[in-house]
Parts: structure tokens; sequence; C-alpha cells
């Protein structure tokens, strides 16, 4: 994108574009958390989308099933989509599991380091299963769901993440009020009029 476009974006926008990357097993919080800073980007003025299961899987990746290369395909999808909204100045958070490291340098490398931003939500596995109320977990275990992330299928932890958040110990407002402040030390969003924790 050529820095003039990108200096007008941030202009219009009062920020700059970017993508925020949430990983982890089903179950961590990462859609939560996303949609959590989100709302406080919003509150803030900034231009924000949110990209997860919901709004994916039933639309540009419909055509993609769960074996290893259609997970791949799918995050490839979503990296491209991303960097479109980064061009259009705007903070595209996304919450998959993205489980393979592979799959997530490639769309840190399409999107760039500056513009990347991994978050690694880390819970323990027996965490995500207690917290799973549509009970696939325990489907997963039953053989019903065939390559389920952290059951039959592999998850790899990012090496160097940009942020790792504890979500099993620490509070959503905690784990949200430290991503604002990552983007402000980043310079995503300006450090001027950050929100204090009543505001999370």
């Amino acid at each position: 994108m050529p820095r003039s476009i990108a200096a007008g974006a941030k202009k219009l926008n009062g920020h700059r574009g970017a993508v925020v990357w949430f990983t982890g097993l089903s179950g961590s919080g990462k859609s939560t958390l996303a949609h959590t800073v989100e709302e406080t980007l919003h509150r803030m003025g900034c231009r924000t989308y949110v990209f997860d299961g919901d709004n994916v899987r039933h639309g540009l990746c419909a055509d993609l099933g769960f074996s290893v290369h259609d997970r791949s395909e799918n995050i490839r999808r979503i990296g491209e989509m991303a960097r479109l909204f980064v061009d259009a100045g705007v903070i595209a958070l996304t919450a998959f599991i993205s489980p393979l490291a592979q799959d997530r340098d490639r769309v840190r490398q399409l999107i760039g380091d500056e513009d990347f931003i991994e978050i690694y939500c880390r819970c323990p596995l027996e965490v995500c299963e207690r917290r799973d109320t549509k009970g696939i977990y325990a489907r997963a275990r039953k053989g019903e769901i065939p390559e389920f992330t952290g059951v039959s299928a592999p998850y790899e932890p990012p090496v160097k993440p940009d942020l790792t958040l504890d979500t099993d110990k620490m509070s959503l407002e905690e784990c949200a009020r430290i991503v604002i402040r990552l983007l402000a030390q980043k310079q995503v969003i300006d450090n001027n009029g950050l929100p204090g924790s009543s505001d999370l």
C-alpha cells in the first residue's frame, strides 16, 4: 500500500490499520476478548471489524471443511481479507484457532510485521473443556468430530507472540485493557485518551 494512501487513511480515521490476530484453543476466550476489545475501540472512535467463525465460516469459507488443507485455506482467505481492511485503515480483529504456526506466519508475511499483532490466548485444555457449553469437546472425545484441535489434531502455540494472555487466570476486563495498551504502544491508536479500568 502506498505510504500516501496509508497516511491519508490514518488522518481520516485517527488511527492506522492493523490486524490483531487472536489465536488459541476452542474455549480459550478469543472471540469474547476480540469483541470486548472492539467495543472499547469503538467507544474511542476507531474503525474496527471482528472476523470469527460466525461470520466467515458461513460465507467466505462456507465451501471449506476441517481437513488440514481446508484449515490452511481458511486462514489464507482470512489473511487476504484482513489485508484489505488494513489497506482501508481499519483495525481488523480476528479470532480463530489457527492451530498451525506456518499458517499464522504466512499471514504475518502477507500483512507485514508492523501491522500484524499476534495475541496468544493461553488456556489449559481442561479449562477450555469445562467452558464448553455446546459439548463439542465431548463429541470430539467420542470420535464424533474428527480432526478436532486439542483432542485429535495438534495445536502449535506461538513461539514469539506479541502478547500472551493467560485467560484462565486473568479477567476479561484485564485482558482487554492490556490489548488496548499494546495497540497504543505499537502506535496503532493514540496514547491520548486511553480508557481507564472503569471504561472496560
